[in-house]
């Protein structure tokens, strides 16, 4: 069975390389998986690109965070709600090397993509290959398709963003790598403590050594710090 292996170039200098599979296979698109009302609205003689943008986006707002409801949380967060208050910890940033809105662009934009591709979990079987390759092509096709009509400055923007996100191509973007870790293990803790200590989220500060700035290892340093002395507090 033949097979082919192609990269997808995200700047001048990038390339993002694409799922090694099957030339028989249909491969998946964003387009035969955007909203229903994203396609009326695009299908108007003279399409409306930012309502379709919006409606776009608006998915973000309406699917839960998978990993929760694998864990049965299931009144839980929203992607967007995760992206809100990722860029919201940016603004906290204290380094003056780093440029915070940036940091806030980029945490707002680096999960678009699971506006039409969903929330895969690592341990989804789809593996990491084919995901990178569905939130490459539905980014494009935002851009490209729905947001340069509209700006092209804006669909530059958004390219660059998630870009730099992606390939860790800044200190911002690895900041904001850090931030999406530490906005995860803040919600564990929230979550746990909601649960009055019902359930214990450690498996997900496993990732806890993949934090490399040292402003965010002393978040999550403090944040550990309380989270032991809450689960000893539940002992006595």
């Amino acid at each position: 069975m033949g097979t082919t292996t192609t990269f997808i170039k995200t700047s001048s200098n990038d390339s993002l390389p694409t799922h090694t599979l099957s030339t028989k296979a249909k491969l998946w698109d964003p387009r035969d998986n955007i909203p229903e009302q994203t396609i009326k609205l695009l299908s108007k003689p003279s399409p409306t690109y930012r309502l379709a943008f919006l409606n776009v986006i608006q998915q973000l707002k309406l699917q839960k965070r998978t990993g929760w409801l694998d864990y049965n949380v299931n009144d839980c967060e929203s992607i967007a709600d995760h992206m809100y208050r990722m860029s919201c910890i940016c603004m906290t940033i204290t380094n003056p090397k780093i440029n915070r809105d940036k940091c806030m662009r980029i945490a707002l934009v680096h999960d678009m993509a699971e506006s039409i591709v969903g929330d895969i979990t690592p341990v989804h079987p789809m593996g990491k290959v084919e995901k990178s390759r569905r939130e490459w092509e539905t980014i494009k096709y935002i851009c490209e398709e729905i947001v340069n009509p509209i700006s092209p400055l804006a669909a530059s923007e958004i390219m660059e963003d998630w870009t730099s996100y992606e390939n860790i191509k800044s200190l911002e973007a690895q900041y904001v790598k850090d931030i999406d870790k530490y906005e995860l293990f803040v919600q564990c803790f929230e979550y746990e403590q909601q649960l009055n200590g019902s359930k214990n989220f450690q498996e997900f500060f496993h990732s806890v050594k993949s934090i490399k700035t040292e402003e965010v290892k002393q978040w999550v340093n403090e944040l550990i710090t309380l989270r032991n002395e809450y689960f000893e507090s539940l002992k006595k």
